[in-house]
Parts: structure tokens; sequence; C-alpha cells
């Protein structure tokens, strides 16, 4: 058994790290209000873009616009796909990250992508980096939104086109211009058949699921999962629950160039579509990261609870020790 004196050095260094634990849960409870409050409020207007650009897509022919384009390959050729990968930049948030990777793992192997792990290679982060102009034949390249994905597939050897690190926790509309920006350019010059996002929605501060959703070219299908995902629960954020996901048909009477306006308007929810999810993946990543504080808050409670136990019954047979060697010399005097 460990002297006192070690165990009187433990108590107080498991009393330290649970007062860094239980500051950093604090912090990450006052971001994770921040951040809910935030993705709930944003909720309502998504959906109700959402359903206008379903509305008129209904009243589109389906090759009008590149963006509403399915491309077709012949012949067994694969798809190129560029798959926007939403991770944090830091760590200390539970499983948040390792599920959302996970999830990123599978897509690419049902894909038949050879994942070989670099070891080698240079992991540089900047905010925004853009690494290749074109992608790599007949396979899925990713633009890493955070440290950790980038990290992560640059290690499987994934070929990662562009880097957005260092967003801000309270994220903004403007910091969602350049991502969008890349994918759509992207798309419409050919390089991609397909864009995919792969993010994690927040469902409550205990549960959150990560998704993969595809947001090029614009699919009725696609959103019409995600309007309905963002039927608002009562209650929240004084929403009232039928406003979002409702079935009723709206007639816009459209002036000027169709294309023109389909473009626009196609490009600004596109935008959007990935702002709610960047907003999503915020409230899951500051909710994990609270209750991986929690947790350990809690574990080192209990650790302390422990190690109390084992120093007061060291102490005591030090005491009892103490004792016999005192009545042992008193009996020997005697």
């Amino acid at each position: 058994m460990a002297g006192t004196k070690e165990i009187k050095r433990r108590i107080k260094s498991v009393k330290n790290t649970k007062k860094i634990t239980k500051a950093m849960e604090l912090v990450a409870a006052s971001k994770m209000k921040r951040a809910v409050a935030s993705t709930l409020a944003s909720r309502l207007y998504a959906g109700y873009s959402w359903e206008v650009l379903t509305s008129i897509a209904k009243n589109i022919e389906e090759n009008s616009h590149p963006l509403f384009t399915e491309r077709e390959k012949k012949g067994g050729v694969k798809a190129n796909v560029l798959l926007v990968l939403i991770t944090s930049n830091r760590g200390l948030c539970g499983s948040y990250n390792a599920q959302v990777i996970k999830k990123t793992i599978s897509f690419l192997k049902s894909q038949n992508i050879n994942l070989d792990p670099v070891r080698s290679r240079s992991l540089e982060h900047e905010s925004a980096t853009v690494t290749s102009g074109r992608p790599a034949s007949n396979g899925v390249d990713i633009v890493s939104v955070g440290k950790k994905g980038d990290v992560a597939m640059r290690r499987l050897g994934v070929n990662v086109v562009a880097t957005f690190a260092d967003l801000s926790n309270n994220i903004s509309l403007t910091e969602v211009v350049p991502i969008s920006k890349f994918t759509i350019d992207e798309y419409i010059l050919l390089h991609y058949d397909k864009v995919l996002v792969a993010y994690t929605d927040f469902i409550s501060a205990l549960n959150q699921k990560p998704n993969i959703k595809q947001i090029l070219p614009v699919s009725k299908t696609e959103l019409q999962d995600l309007i309905n995902n963002l039927a608002p629960t009562p209650g929240e954020v004084g929403v009232p629950t039928e406003s979002v996901g409702r079935e009723k048909s709206i007639s816009y009477l459209i002036e000027g160039d169709m294309n023109t306006l389909i473009g626009s308007l196609a490009e600004k929810i596109t935008r959007m579509q990935i702002y709610q999810m960047l907003l999503e993946s915020n409230a899951s990543e500051q909710s994990s990261r609270m209750v991986a504080m929690k947790n350990a808050s809690d574990a080192s409670g209990e650790m302390i609870d422990d190690l109390t136990l084992v120093f007061n019954k060291a102490r005591q047979g030090n005491i009892t020790r103490e004792i016999s060697e005192i009545s042992a010399g008193m009996a020997s005097v005697s």
C-alpha cells in the first residue's frame, strides 16, 4: 500500500484536475446554450427557404439548370463525389468526432475507396486552404471543415482538396460563403457529379446523430427529408409545431428569366443548407463536450472518494501500528 504522503499527493492532483474539468464543463454548457439557441432559431428560416425551393423545383424541367441536373455515368464508371466533412478543431468532446468520422469511413468503404494510412504526410492547417484544383479520377475527395476530420482523412490517404478551419464558436453566414462557393464552383465546373455533407444532427444534449446528406445536385427528396427533420418540438424557441414540414402547396408568380432565378436561389439555399449543418454540428460538439467534462468531473469525484478511503485505511493502520509499538515498549519496560 502506498504511503499516506503519496496518497495525499494523488488526492491533491485529482482535485486540481476536477477543478479544470468542472470549469470546462461550465464553459461548454454556456457555449452549448448559445449554440442550441442559434440552431433551433435558424431551423424555421431554413425550413421555409427549402420549402420555397422545393415548391419552385416542382414546376421546372429536370435538366433546366446544372444545380438540378443528375449526372449519369455510363459503362460502370463511378461518379466523382465531393464530401464536405464537418468536425471540430479540438478534442475533449466525447465521441462527437469519432462518430462522424466513422460514418465517413463507412461511406468511403461503400464507394470502394482504398484507405491506406499515410503517417509521413505533413499536417499543416490554415483557416482556408485549397490544395488541389481537380479531383482524383473516379473517387471521393474531401473538403474538411475542422482540423480533426482533416487529420483523420489525410492519415487514411484520402484526397483532401480543401481545408476550412478555425471557424468561430458563433458561426455566421459570412463564414459559410467560402465553403459554399468552393463546392458550388467545383460542381458547376463538372469536377464532381455529387456534393455530399457529413455532419452531426443535434437531437438533444445527450443524443446526436451523424448523417451524410446530398446537397448538389439539388434533390427534391433530400430537401423534403431535411424539411421533415427540422420540424420543431412544442415550446422550442416559441416555434409552433405546424410551422415547418407542413403539407401545403404554394404557387409562385415568377418574373424574369427562370434559370437566372433558379440558379441564384439554389446557390443561396445551398449555402443555407451548409450553414444549418454547421450549426447542428456546433450544437452537437458543445453538447458532447459538456457531457464529457461532466463525466470527467464525476469520475474525479469518485476517484477522490476512493483515494480518501485508502488514505484513511493507511492512516488507521499507521496509528494502530504506533499504538502497538508503544504498548510493546511499555510492556518491555515494566
